[in-house]
């Protein structure tokens, strides 16, 4: 399946220096607003340690991860929903996306210019959330427009549509988000074909120096406690590390320097994986001499369709999974090993798919 997430934030905060760092495509870094004029797009595969267990046993011919598109969207600023800036434009880009990673500066640096003279990563925030807020006021507005004469006019339909509309401008002009807001299924798909900004989940990535990023900083501490109620992680990156270790081509010498700086991984493999838990993902993997490889699908997926996720074709004529624990794969050493202690299940169509699970399909179209 394909998962987007869009990286927002003010100019200067480190959003292009991150997205290089995740996709290696080297997206215009430089100091002052406006340098990424077109929003880059860069697919990255996802870390994930045991598709190299899964390979070291398997000794398959290509092992092929799962992957991410990351959309590196130019820094927003003040009066963004209204044109200011390359404001409208690009506010469309993050409509498109599953999620949103808003990257926050909380570092101090005389030498980078903030575009609003000082360093306030809660100040900074606020200005997005309110140009996102803003965008979606509008799209809430023209949709209540549209529907006020059949409203007016006795239709349940558009009584309806209007009822949900005025719940959602009420709470967002009340300064909040429309992820926050209590509604039921039946609200939702009114909502969902606007494709709300403010709805999207939402990671807060807090740029810091060196020196902060294993325990943070008074930025962080503040960050954390503006966020506190929007059951949102925050995550702690140093762009500047994240850019000397993607500089490194060697995954030894990487390993080194990570090790000196007393890191196990590299913070965007820590951003990934939040990324995926924030949209409620999990990974299956196939195993075979031609191809060991990774699939994405969302938690509670039944059998048949994570079988759509490799081809339309095998949900279709799906007739039933053979299953095997990763646990027990890695254990036991082999597929026939699984076969031989009891650790293969065959599972129908009910079957809902554990993460880590290692999956045959037996289909017939």
């Amino acid at each position: 399946m394909a998962l987007k997430c869009g990286i927002v934030g003010l100019p200067n905060v480190g959003k292009s220096t991150l997205f290089n760092c995740l996709s290696k495509a080297k997206a215009q870094s430089a100091n002052f607003p406006f340098c990424t004029i077109e929003p880059n797009i860069g697919i990255i595969s996802v870390p994930d340690d045991r598709l190299e267990a899964l390979s070291a046993i398997v000794n398959p011919e290509r092992v092929m991860p799962t992957t991410v598109e990351i959309v590196d969207i130019a820094g927003l600023v003040k009066g963004a929903s209204k044109g200011e800036g390359l404001g409208n434009k690009f506010l469309g880009n993050i409509r498109e996306t599953n999620a949103i990673i808003h990257v926050l500066r909380c570092f101090d640096d005389d030498n980078i210019i903030h575009v609003d003279g000082s360093v306030d990563p809660v100040r900074d925030k606020e200005t997005i959330d309110m140009e996102l807020q803003l965008k979606d006021l509008e799209a809430l507005e023209k949709l209540r427009e549209k529907n006020a004469r059949t409203a007016k006019s006795g239709d349940k339909a558009g009584q309806k549509i209007l009822a949900v509309c005025d719940k959602y401008i009420a709470h967002i002009e009340a300064g909040n988000s429309a992820r926050s807001v209590d509604a039921t299924e039946e609200e939702l798909e009114v909502i969902d074909a606007l494709q709300l900004i403010t709805a999207k989940p939402v990671l807060y990535m807090c740029n810091v120096d060196e020196a902060s990023v294993k325990t943070g900083n008074k930025h962080v501490e503040a960050v954390k406690e503006a966020v506190k109620n929007e059951a949102a992680e925050v995550l702690l990156i140093a762009t500047a590390i994240e850019a000397e270790i993607a500089e490194l081509e060697d995954i030894e010498e990487q390993a080194m320097f990570l090790e000196e700086l007393g890191l196990e991984k590299p913070g965007v493999h820590y951003l990934i994986q939040s990324t995926y838990k924030l949209l409620n993902l999990q990974t299956y993997f196939t195993a075979g001499v031609k191809e060991v490889r990774a699939w994405t699908i969302t938690e509670g997926t039944k059998a048949p369709q994570a079988a759509a996720v490799i081809h339309t074709d095998f949900e279709k004529g799906f007739i039933r999974a053979e299953v095997m624990a990763y646990n027990d794969y890695v254990t036991l050493g082999s597929e026939q090993a699984c076969k031989d202690n009891g650790k293969l299940s065959v599972e129908g169509k009910d079957y809902v798919v554990k993460d880590g699970d290692i999956m045959h399909f037996r289909f017939n179209v």
